[in-house]
């Protein structure tokens, strides 16, 4: 296995386990040093998307990733950081055909949270009052209905295919685990919810303060096992799922030494998220055999560093720790 490298827009090789770090930026905010998070994992060429943050699009293509060979996507929750881009993929990339051009293929598999059901109690302003909590089918249907026009104006201009018939939605059923709103992580054994020849897609829910559903992912394949957390305070489903993980992407915080922060505001972040001294536990429980930060916020020092975040990080953990940067590649095997 190797250590992360930087993309140089050149294609990867044919064969083999791959993690592309299209974005590692957690939060909403846009700056400059990181985009939105998404992360690809390559298996023998084919490309399967983990969330679809700020520019998910334009890094892929940069990263030299080919769209005709994306073959799913994977949303862990509906947080506007990790969906700003998603539908970029149908209207942009899917503009074209890919016996034509670098192009999405037909119907490619989505999968998501559906509606939440229901919203945190108090006197606050709401968003579409007649329909607040919307999952990731009515997401995608309301998407295409905002660009109808330019997609029916290309249609007649150059012929391509009508976008939303491009995502093929899957909002993945929780119920059966008496999952709610309010009860948003019960006990749980993973969910396969992609399966093929090559490649298994699990998900189990976890902990993200209010957002449900909320999910971390575990893709298995011939070469080895990548899981990811989502976003996610401790939750004993992540560590359940990631059991022997090849390699545990997990997000994280830092608010040591961030003394400008309101109590009430780093509770909150609390609630939602794992800080980077405490990430290490995590993967030593799991048995995780490496360690790789994405999604990650520095609230004392804005930007996140290998030299700082790496030692925090393997407190508690005996495996190798590395902070990932946009479009860094990890080769879990070369085929």
């Amino acid at each position: 296995m190797d250590g992360l490298r930087g993309a140089t827009g050149e294609a990867l090789p044919a064969t083999g386990l791959h993690v592309v770090f299209l974005g590692t930026k957690g939060g909403p905010p846009p700056t400059p040093e990181a985009t939105g998070i998404s992360t690809a994992v390559v298996v023998d060429g084919r490309v399967y998307l983990v969330d679809v943050g700020r520019a998910a699009v334009t890094q892929y293509v940069r990263s030299g990733l080919q769209l005709r060979n994306l073959r799913g996507v994977f949303i862990t929750h509906l947080h506007a950081d990790h969906v700003a881009d998603y539908f970029n993929l149908f209207l942009l990339a899917g503009n074209g055909h890919p016996k034509h051009r670098d192009a999405i293929p037909d119907r490619v598999p989505v999968f998501g949270p559906g509606p939440a059901g229901g919203l945190p109690g108090g006197d606050w302003p709401t968003e579409s009052p007649d329909s607040p909590t919307p999952g990731i089918r009515a997401l995608t249907d309301l998407a295409a209905q905002a660009h109808a026009y330019s997609t029916n104006v290309f249609v007649r201009e150059s012929g391509i295919r009508l976008t939303r018939d491009l995502a093929d939605v899957t909002e993945i059923d929780v119920s059966a685990t008496g999952a709610s709103a309010d009860d948003t992580h019960p006990d749980m054994a993973p969910l396969v919810v992609w399966e093929d020849a090559d490649v298994r897609v699990s998900a189990t829910l976890v902990p993200h303060g209010p957002v449900f559903p909320a999910f971390a992912y575990r893709i298995d394949t011939p070469y080895g096992s990548v899981t990811l957390s989502g976003d996610t305070t401790y939750s004993a489903n992540l560590e359940r799922m990631a059991a022997g993980t090849d390699v545990l992407v997990h997000e994280a915080i830092n608010v040591e030494g961030a003394a400008h922060l309101p109590e009430a505001l780093r509770e909150h972040l609390l609630e939602g998220h794992v800080e980077v001294q405490k990430v290490g536990g995590i993967a030593q429980r799991a048995g995780a055999k490496r360690l790789v930060l994405s999604h990650v916020g520095d609230l004392a020092h804005r930007i996140a560093t290998p030299q700082r975040w790496e030692p925090w990080a393997q407190q508690g953990y005996d495996g190798p720790v590395h902070l990932a940067r946009d479009l860094d590649i990890l080769t879990i095997a070369a085929g």
